[in-house]
């Protein structure tokens, strides 16, 4: 197929050291026709390093100029934003978490469906091949008795300045930035009623950070039963999920150290399988996975798997254009994010 027309609505950091090095280095499939944000300094900065020359403030005058649109706008306004895509014909791939609450994920399902459009969530630790990798380990290990979700990182800010320049605006009016938070409780509320500010603060981070975790733990482990306590101080949130014939530890949190320490661990009788994410704000550092097993001679051996260089982005990015071009629906959809939201629910209301 012809390369897909992109616009890109929320010029700030993702889309900025994420989403338009990736799509520029898929240029073969790939072009970036129109750009929207509201802060006219991010917008004009953004639109002359790149060359892109169409550019509007208001997402819906975008939507004409397009095949296909990557979300990175505010959380509070996604959902807004992949309805305007989905009902102008357009496909969509939407950073996460693609809304805050159970009525705009149905919302957006029911419109994906009326239409036959492509959404698909910015879920891209589920792509690397090392994901694939462990599981096809999952299934030669058998029983497995433990799993853990580890998942604590510095302030992003403080590895993007070392890394990458972002063009920042401080233009936008302070009325927009009070309706952005204003509009974010009254979803906040709306799923799950007036919150203490800690576990406000842990349904924050669990739609941001924790969003990435749930989503890969769900691909590698499937869905839980049901979460069997969880708890939060300060900025880390930690739980015990029910998986019937094992329990996972789920622990997310921020902290003051510029790393991204982030792993899932499989316990088996005979093999620990773990997988490592270096990501997501320094590109083209690959996933690994690493095998502890048991040997024959009553020892044990290590072993690591790095299975192809390359960046997550990357394989988010070309699964997407392989959906779009075969119209078939991914597997990180807008019905598989509800799965996150209902756990989330389900870990705020135990706290």
């Amino acid at each position: 197929m012809e390369r897909i027309r992109v616009g890109v609505i929320g010029c700030g950091e993702a889309a900025q050291v994420l989403h338009l090095p990736t799509l520029s280095q898929l240029s073969d499939r790939f072009v970036v026709t129109a750009l929207c944000d509201v802060s006219a300094t991010v917008l004009n900065g953004v639109g002359d390093l790149w060359g892109i020359d169409r550019r509007v403030s208001d997402y819906r005058e975008l939507l004409d100029d397009v095949d296909a649109v990557v979300i990175c706008n505010p959380d509070p306004y996604h959902a807004d934003a992949v309805l305007a895509a989905i009902a102008a014909g357009k496909d969509v791939l939407c950073e996460k978490p693609m809304c805050l609450g159970p009525r705009e994920c149905d919302e957006i399902v029911a419109a994906a469906e009326r239409s036959g459009r492509i959404v698909q969530v910015g879920y891209m630790r589920r792509h690397p091949p090392a994901v694939r990798d462990a599981k096809r380990l999952l299934a030669e290990i058998g029983e497995v008795r433990f799993a853990r979700v580890h998942d604590v990182i510095g302030l992003n800010r403080a590895i993007i300045d070392q890394t990458s320049t972002v063009i920042r605006g401080d233009d936008v009016p302070q009325a927009a930035i009070d309706a952005l938070w204003a509009r974010r409780r009254e979803l906040i509320a709306e799923q799950l009623g007036p919150l203490e500010p800690g576990p406000a603060g842990a349904y924050d981070l669990l739609l941001g950070l924790g969003s990435h975790d749930s989503s890969a733990m769900r691909e590698l482990l499937g869905t839980p039963r049901g979460v069997l306590s969880a708890s939060t101080r300060g900025s880390f949130v930690a739980a015990t999920l029910d998986y019937g014939e094992f329990v996972c530890h789920f622990e997310i949190g921020v902290d003051e150290i510029p790393r991204y320490d982030t792993h899932i661990e499989i316990f088996g009788a005979r093999h620990v399988l773990r997988l490592r994410w270096d990501v997501p704000y320094v590109r083209n550092l690959p996933t690994t996975l690493s095998v502890l097993e048991a040997d024959e001679r009553g020892g044990f051996g290590e072993r690591t798997v790095m299975p192809a260089w390359g960046d997550p982005f990357v394989e988010e990015w070309t699964a997407f254009h392989r959906h779009v071009a075969d119209r078939t629906q991914p597997a990180m959809s807008a019905a598989d994010f509800r799965h996150d939201l209902d756990l989330f629910g389900a870990m705020v209301r135990s706290m």
